[in-house]
């Protein structure tokens, strides 16, 4: 699942792959923003944790998973 995060005073977003389903990053999101965690954590996969500070948060774009193109192919 490709997650886009864009932080309030930062020139660039965080993009990352996640393994958790779109319903989980949105629970995710809600808590932070609802003021139940200060913090929106998230887990790539890659195994690293991003954390932002949700009063920071700008947007939040949920993507659609990418499936990843093997071989070669004809373009």
């Amino acid at each position: 699942m490709e997650v886009k995060i864009g932080v309030q005073n930062a020139p660039r977003e965080i993009v990352l792959e996640s393994p958790q389903t779109a319903d989980e990053v949105e629970g995710a999101i809600a808590k932070a923003l609802e003021g139940t965690t200060k913090l929106l954590v998230l887990a790539d996969e890659h195994g690293r944790r991003i954390i932002v500070p949700a009063e920071r948060l700008a947007y939040v774009e949920i993507g659609e998973q990418a499936a990843r193109k093997v071989g070669f192919g004809t373009l």
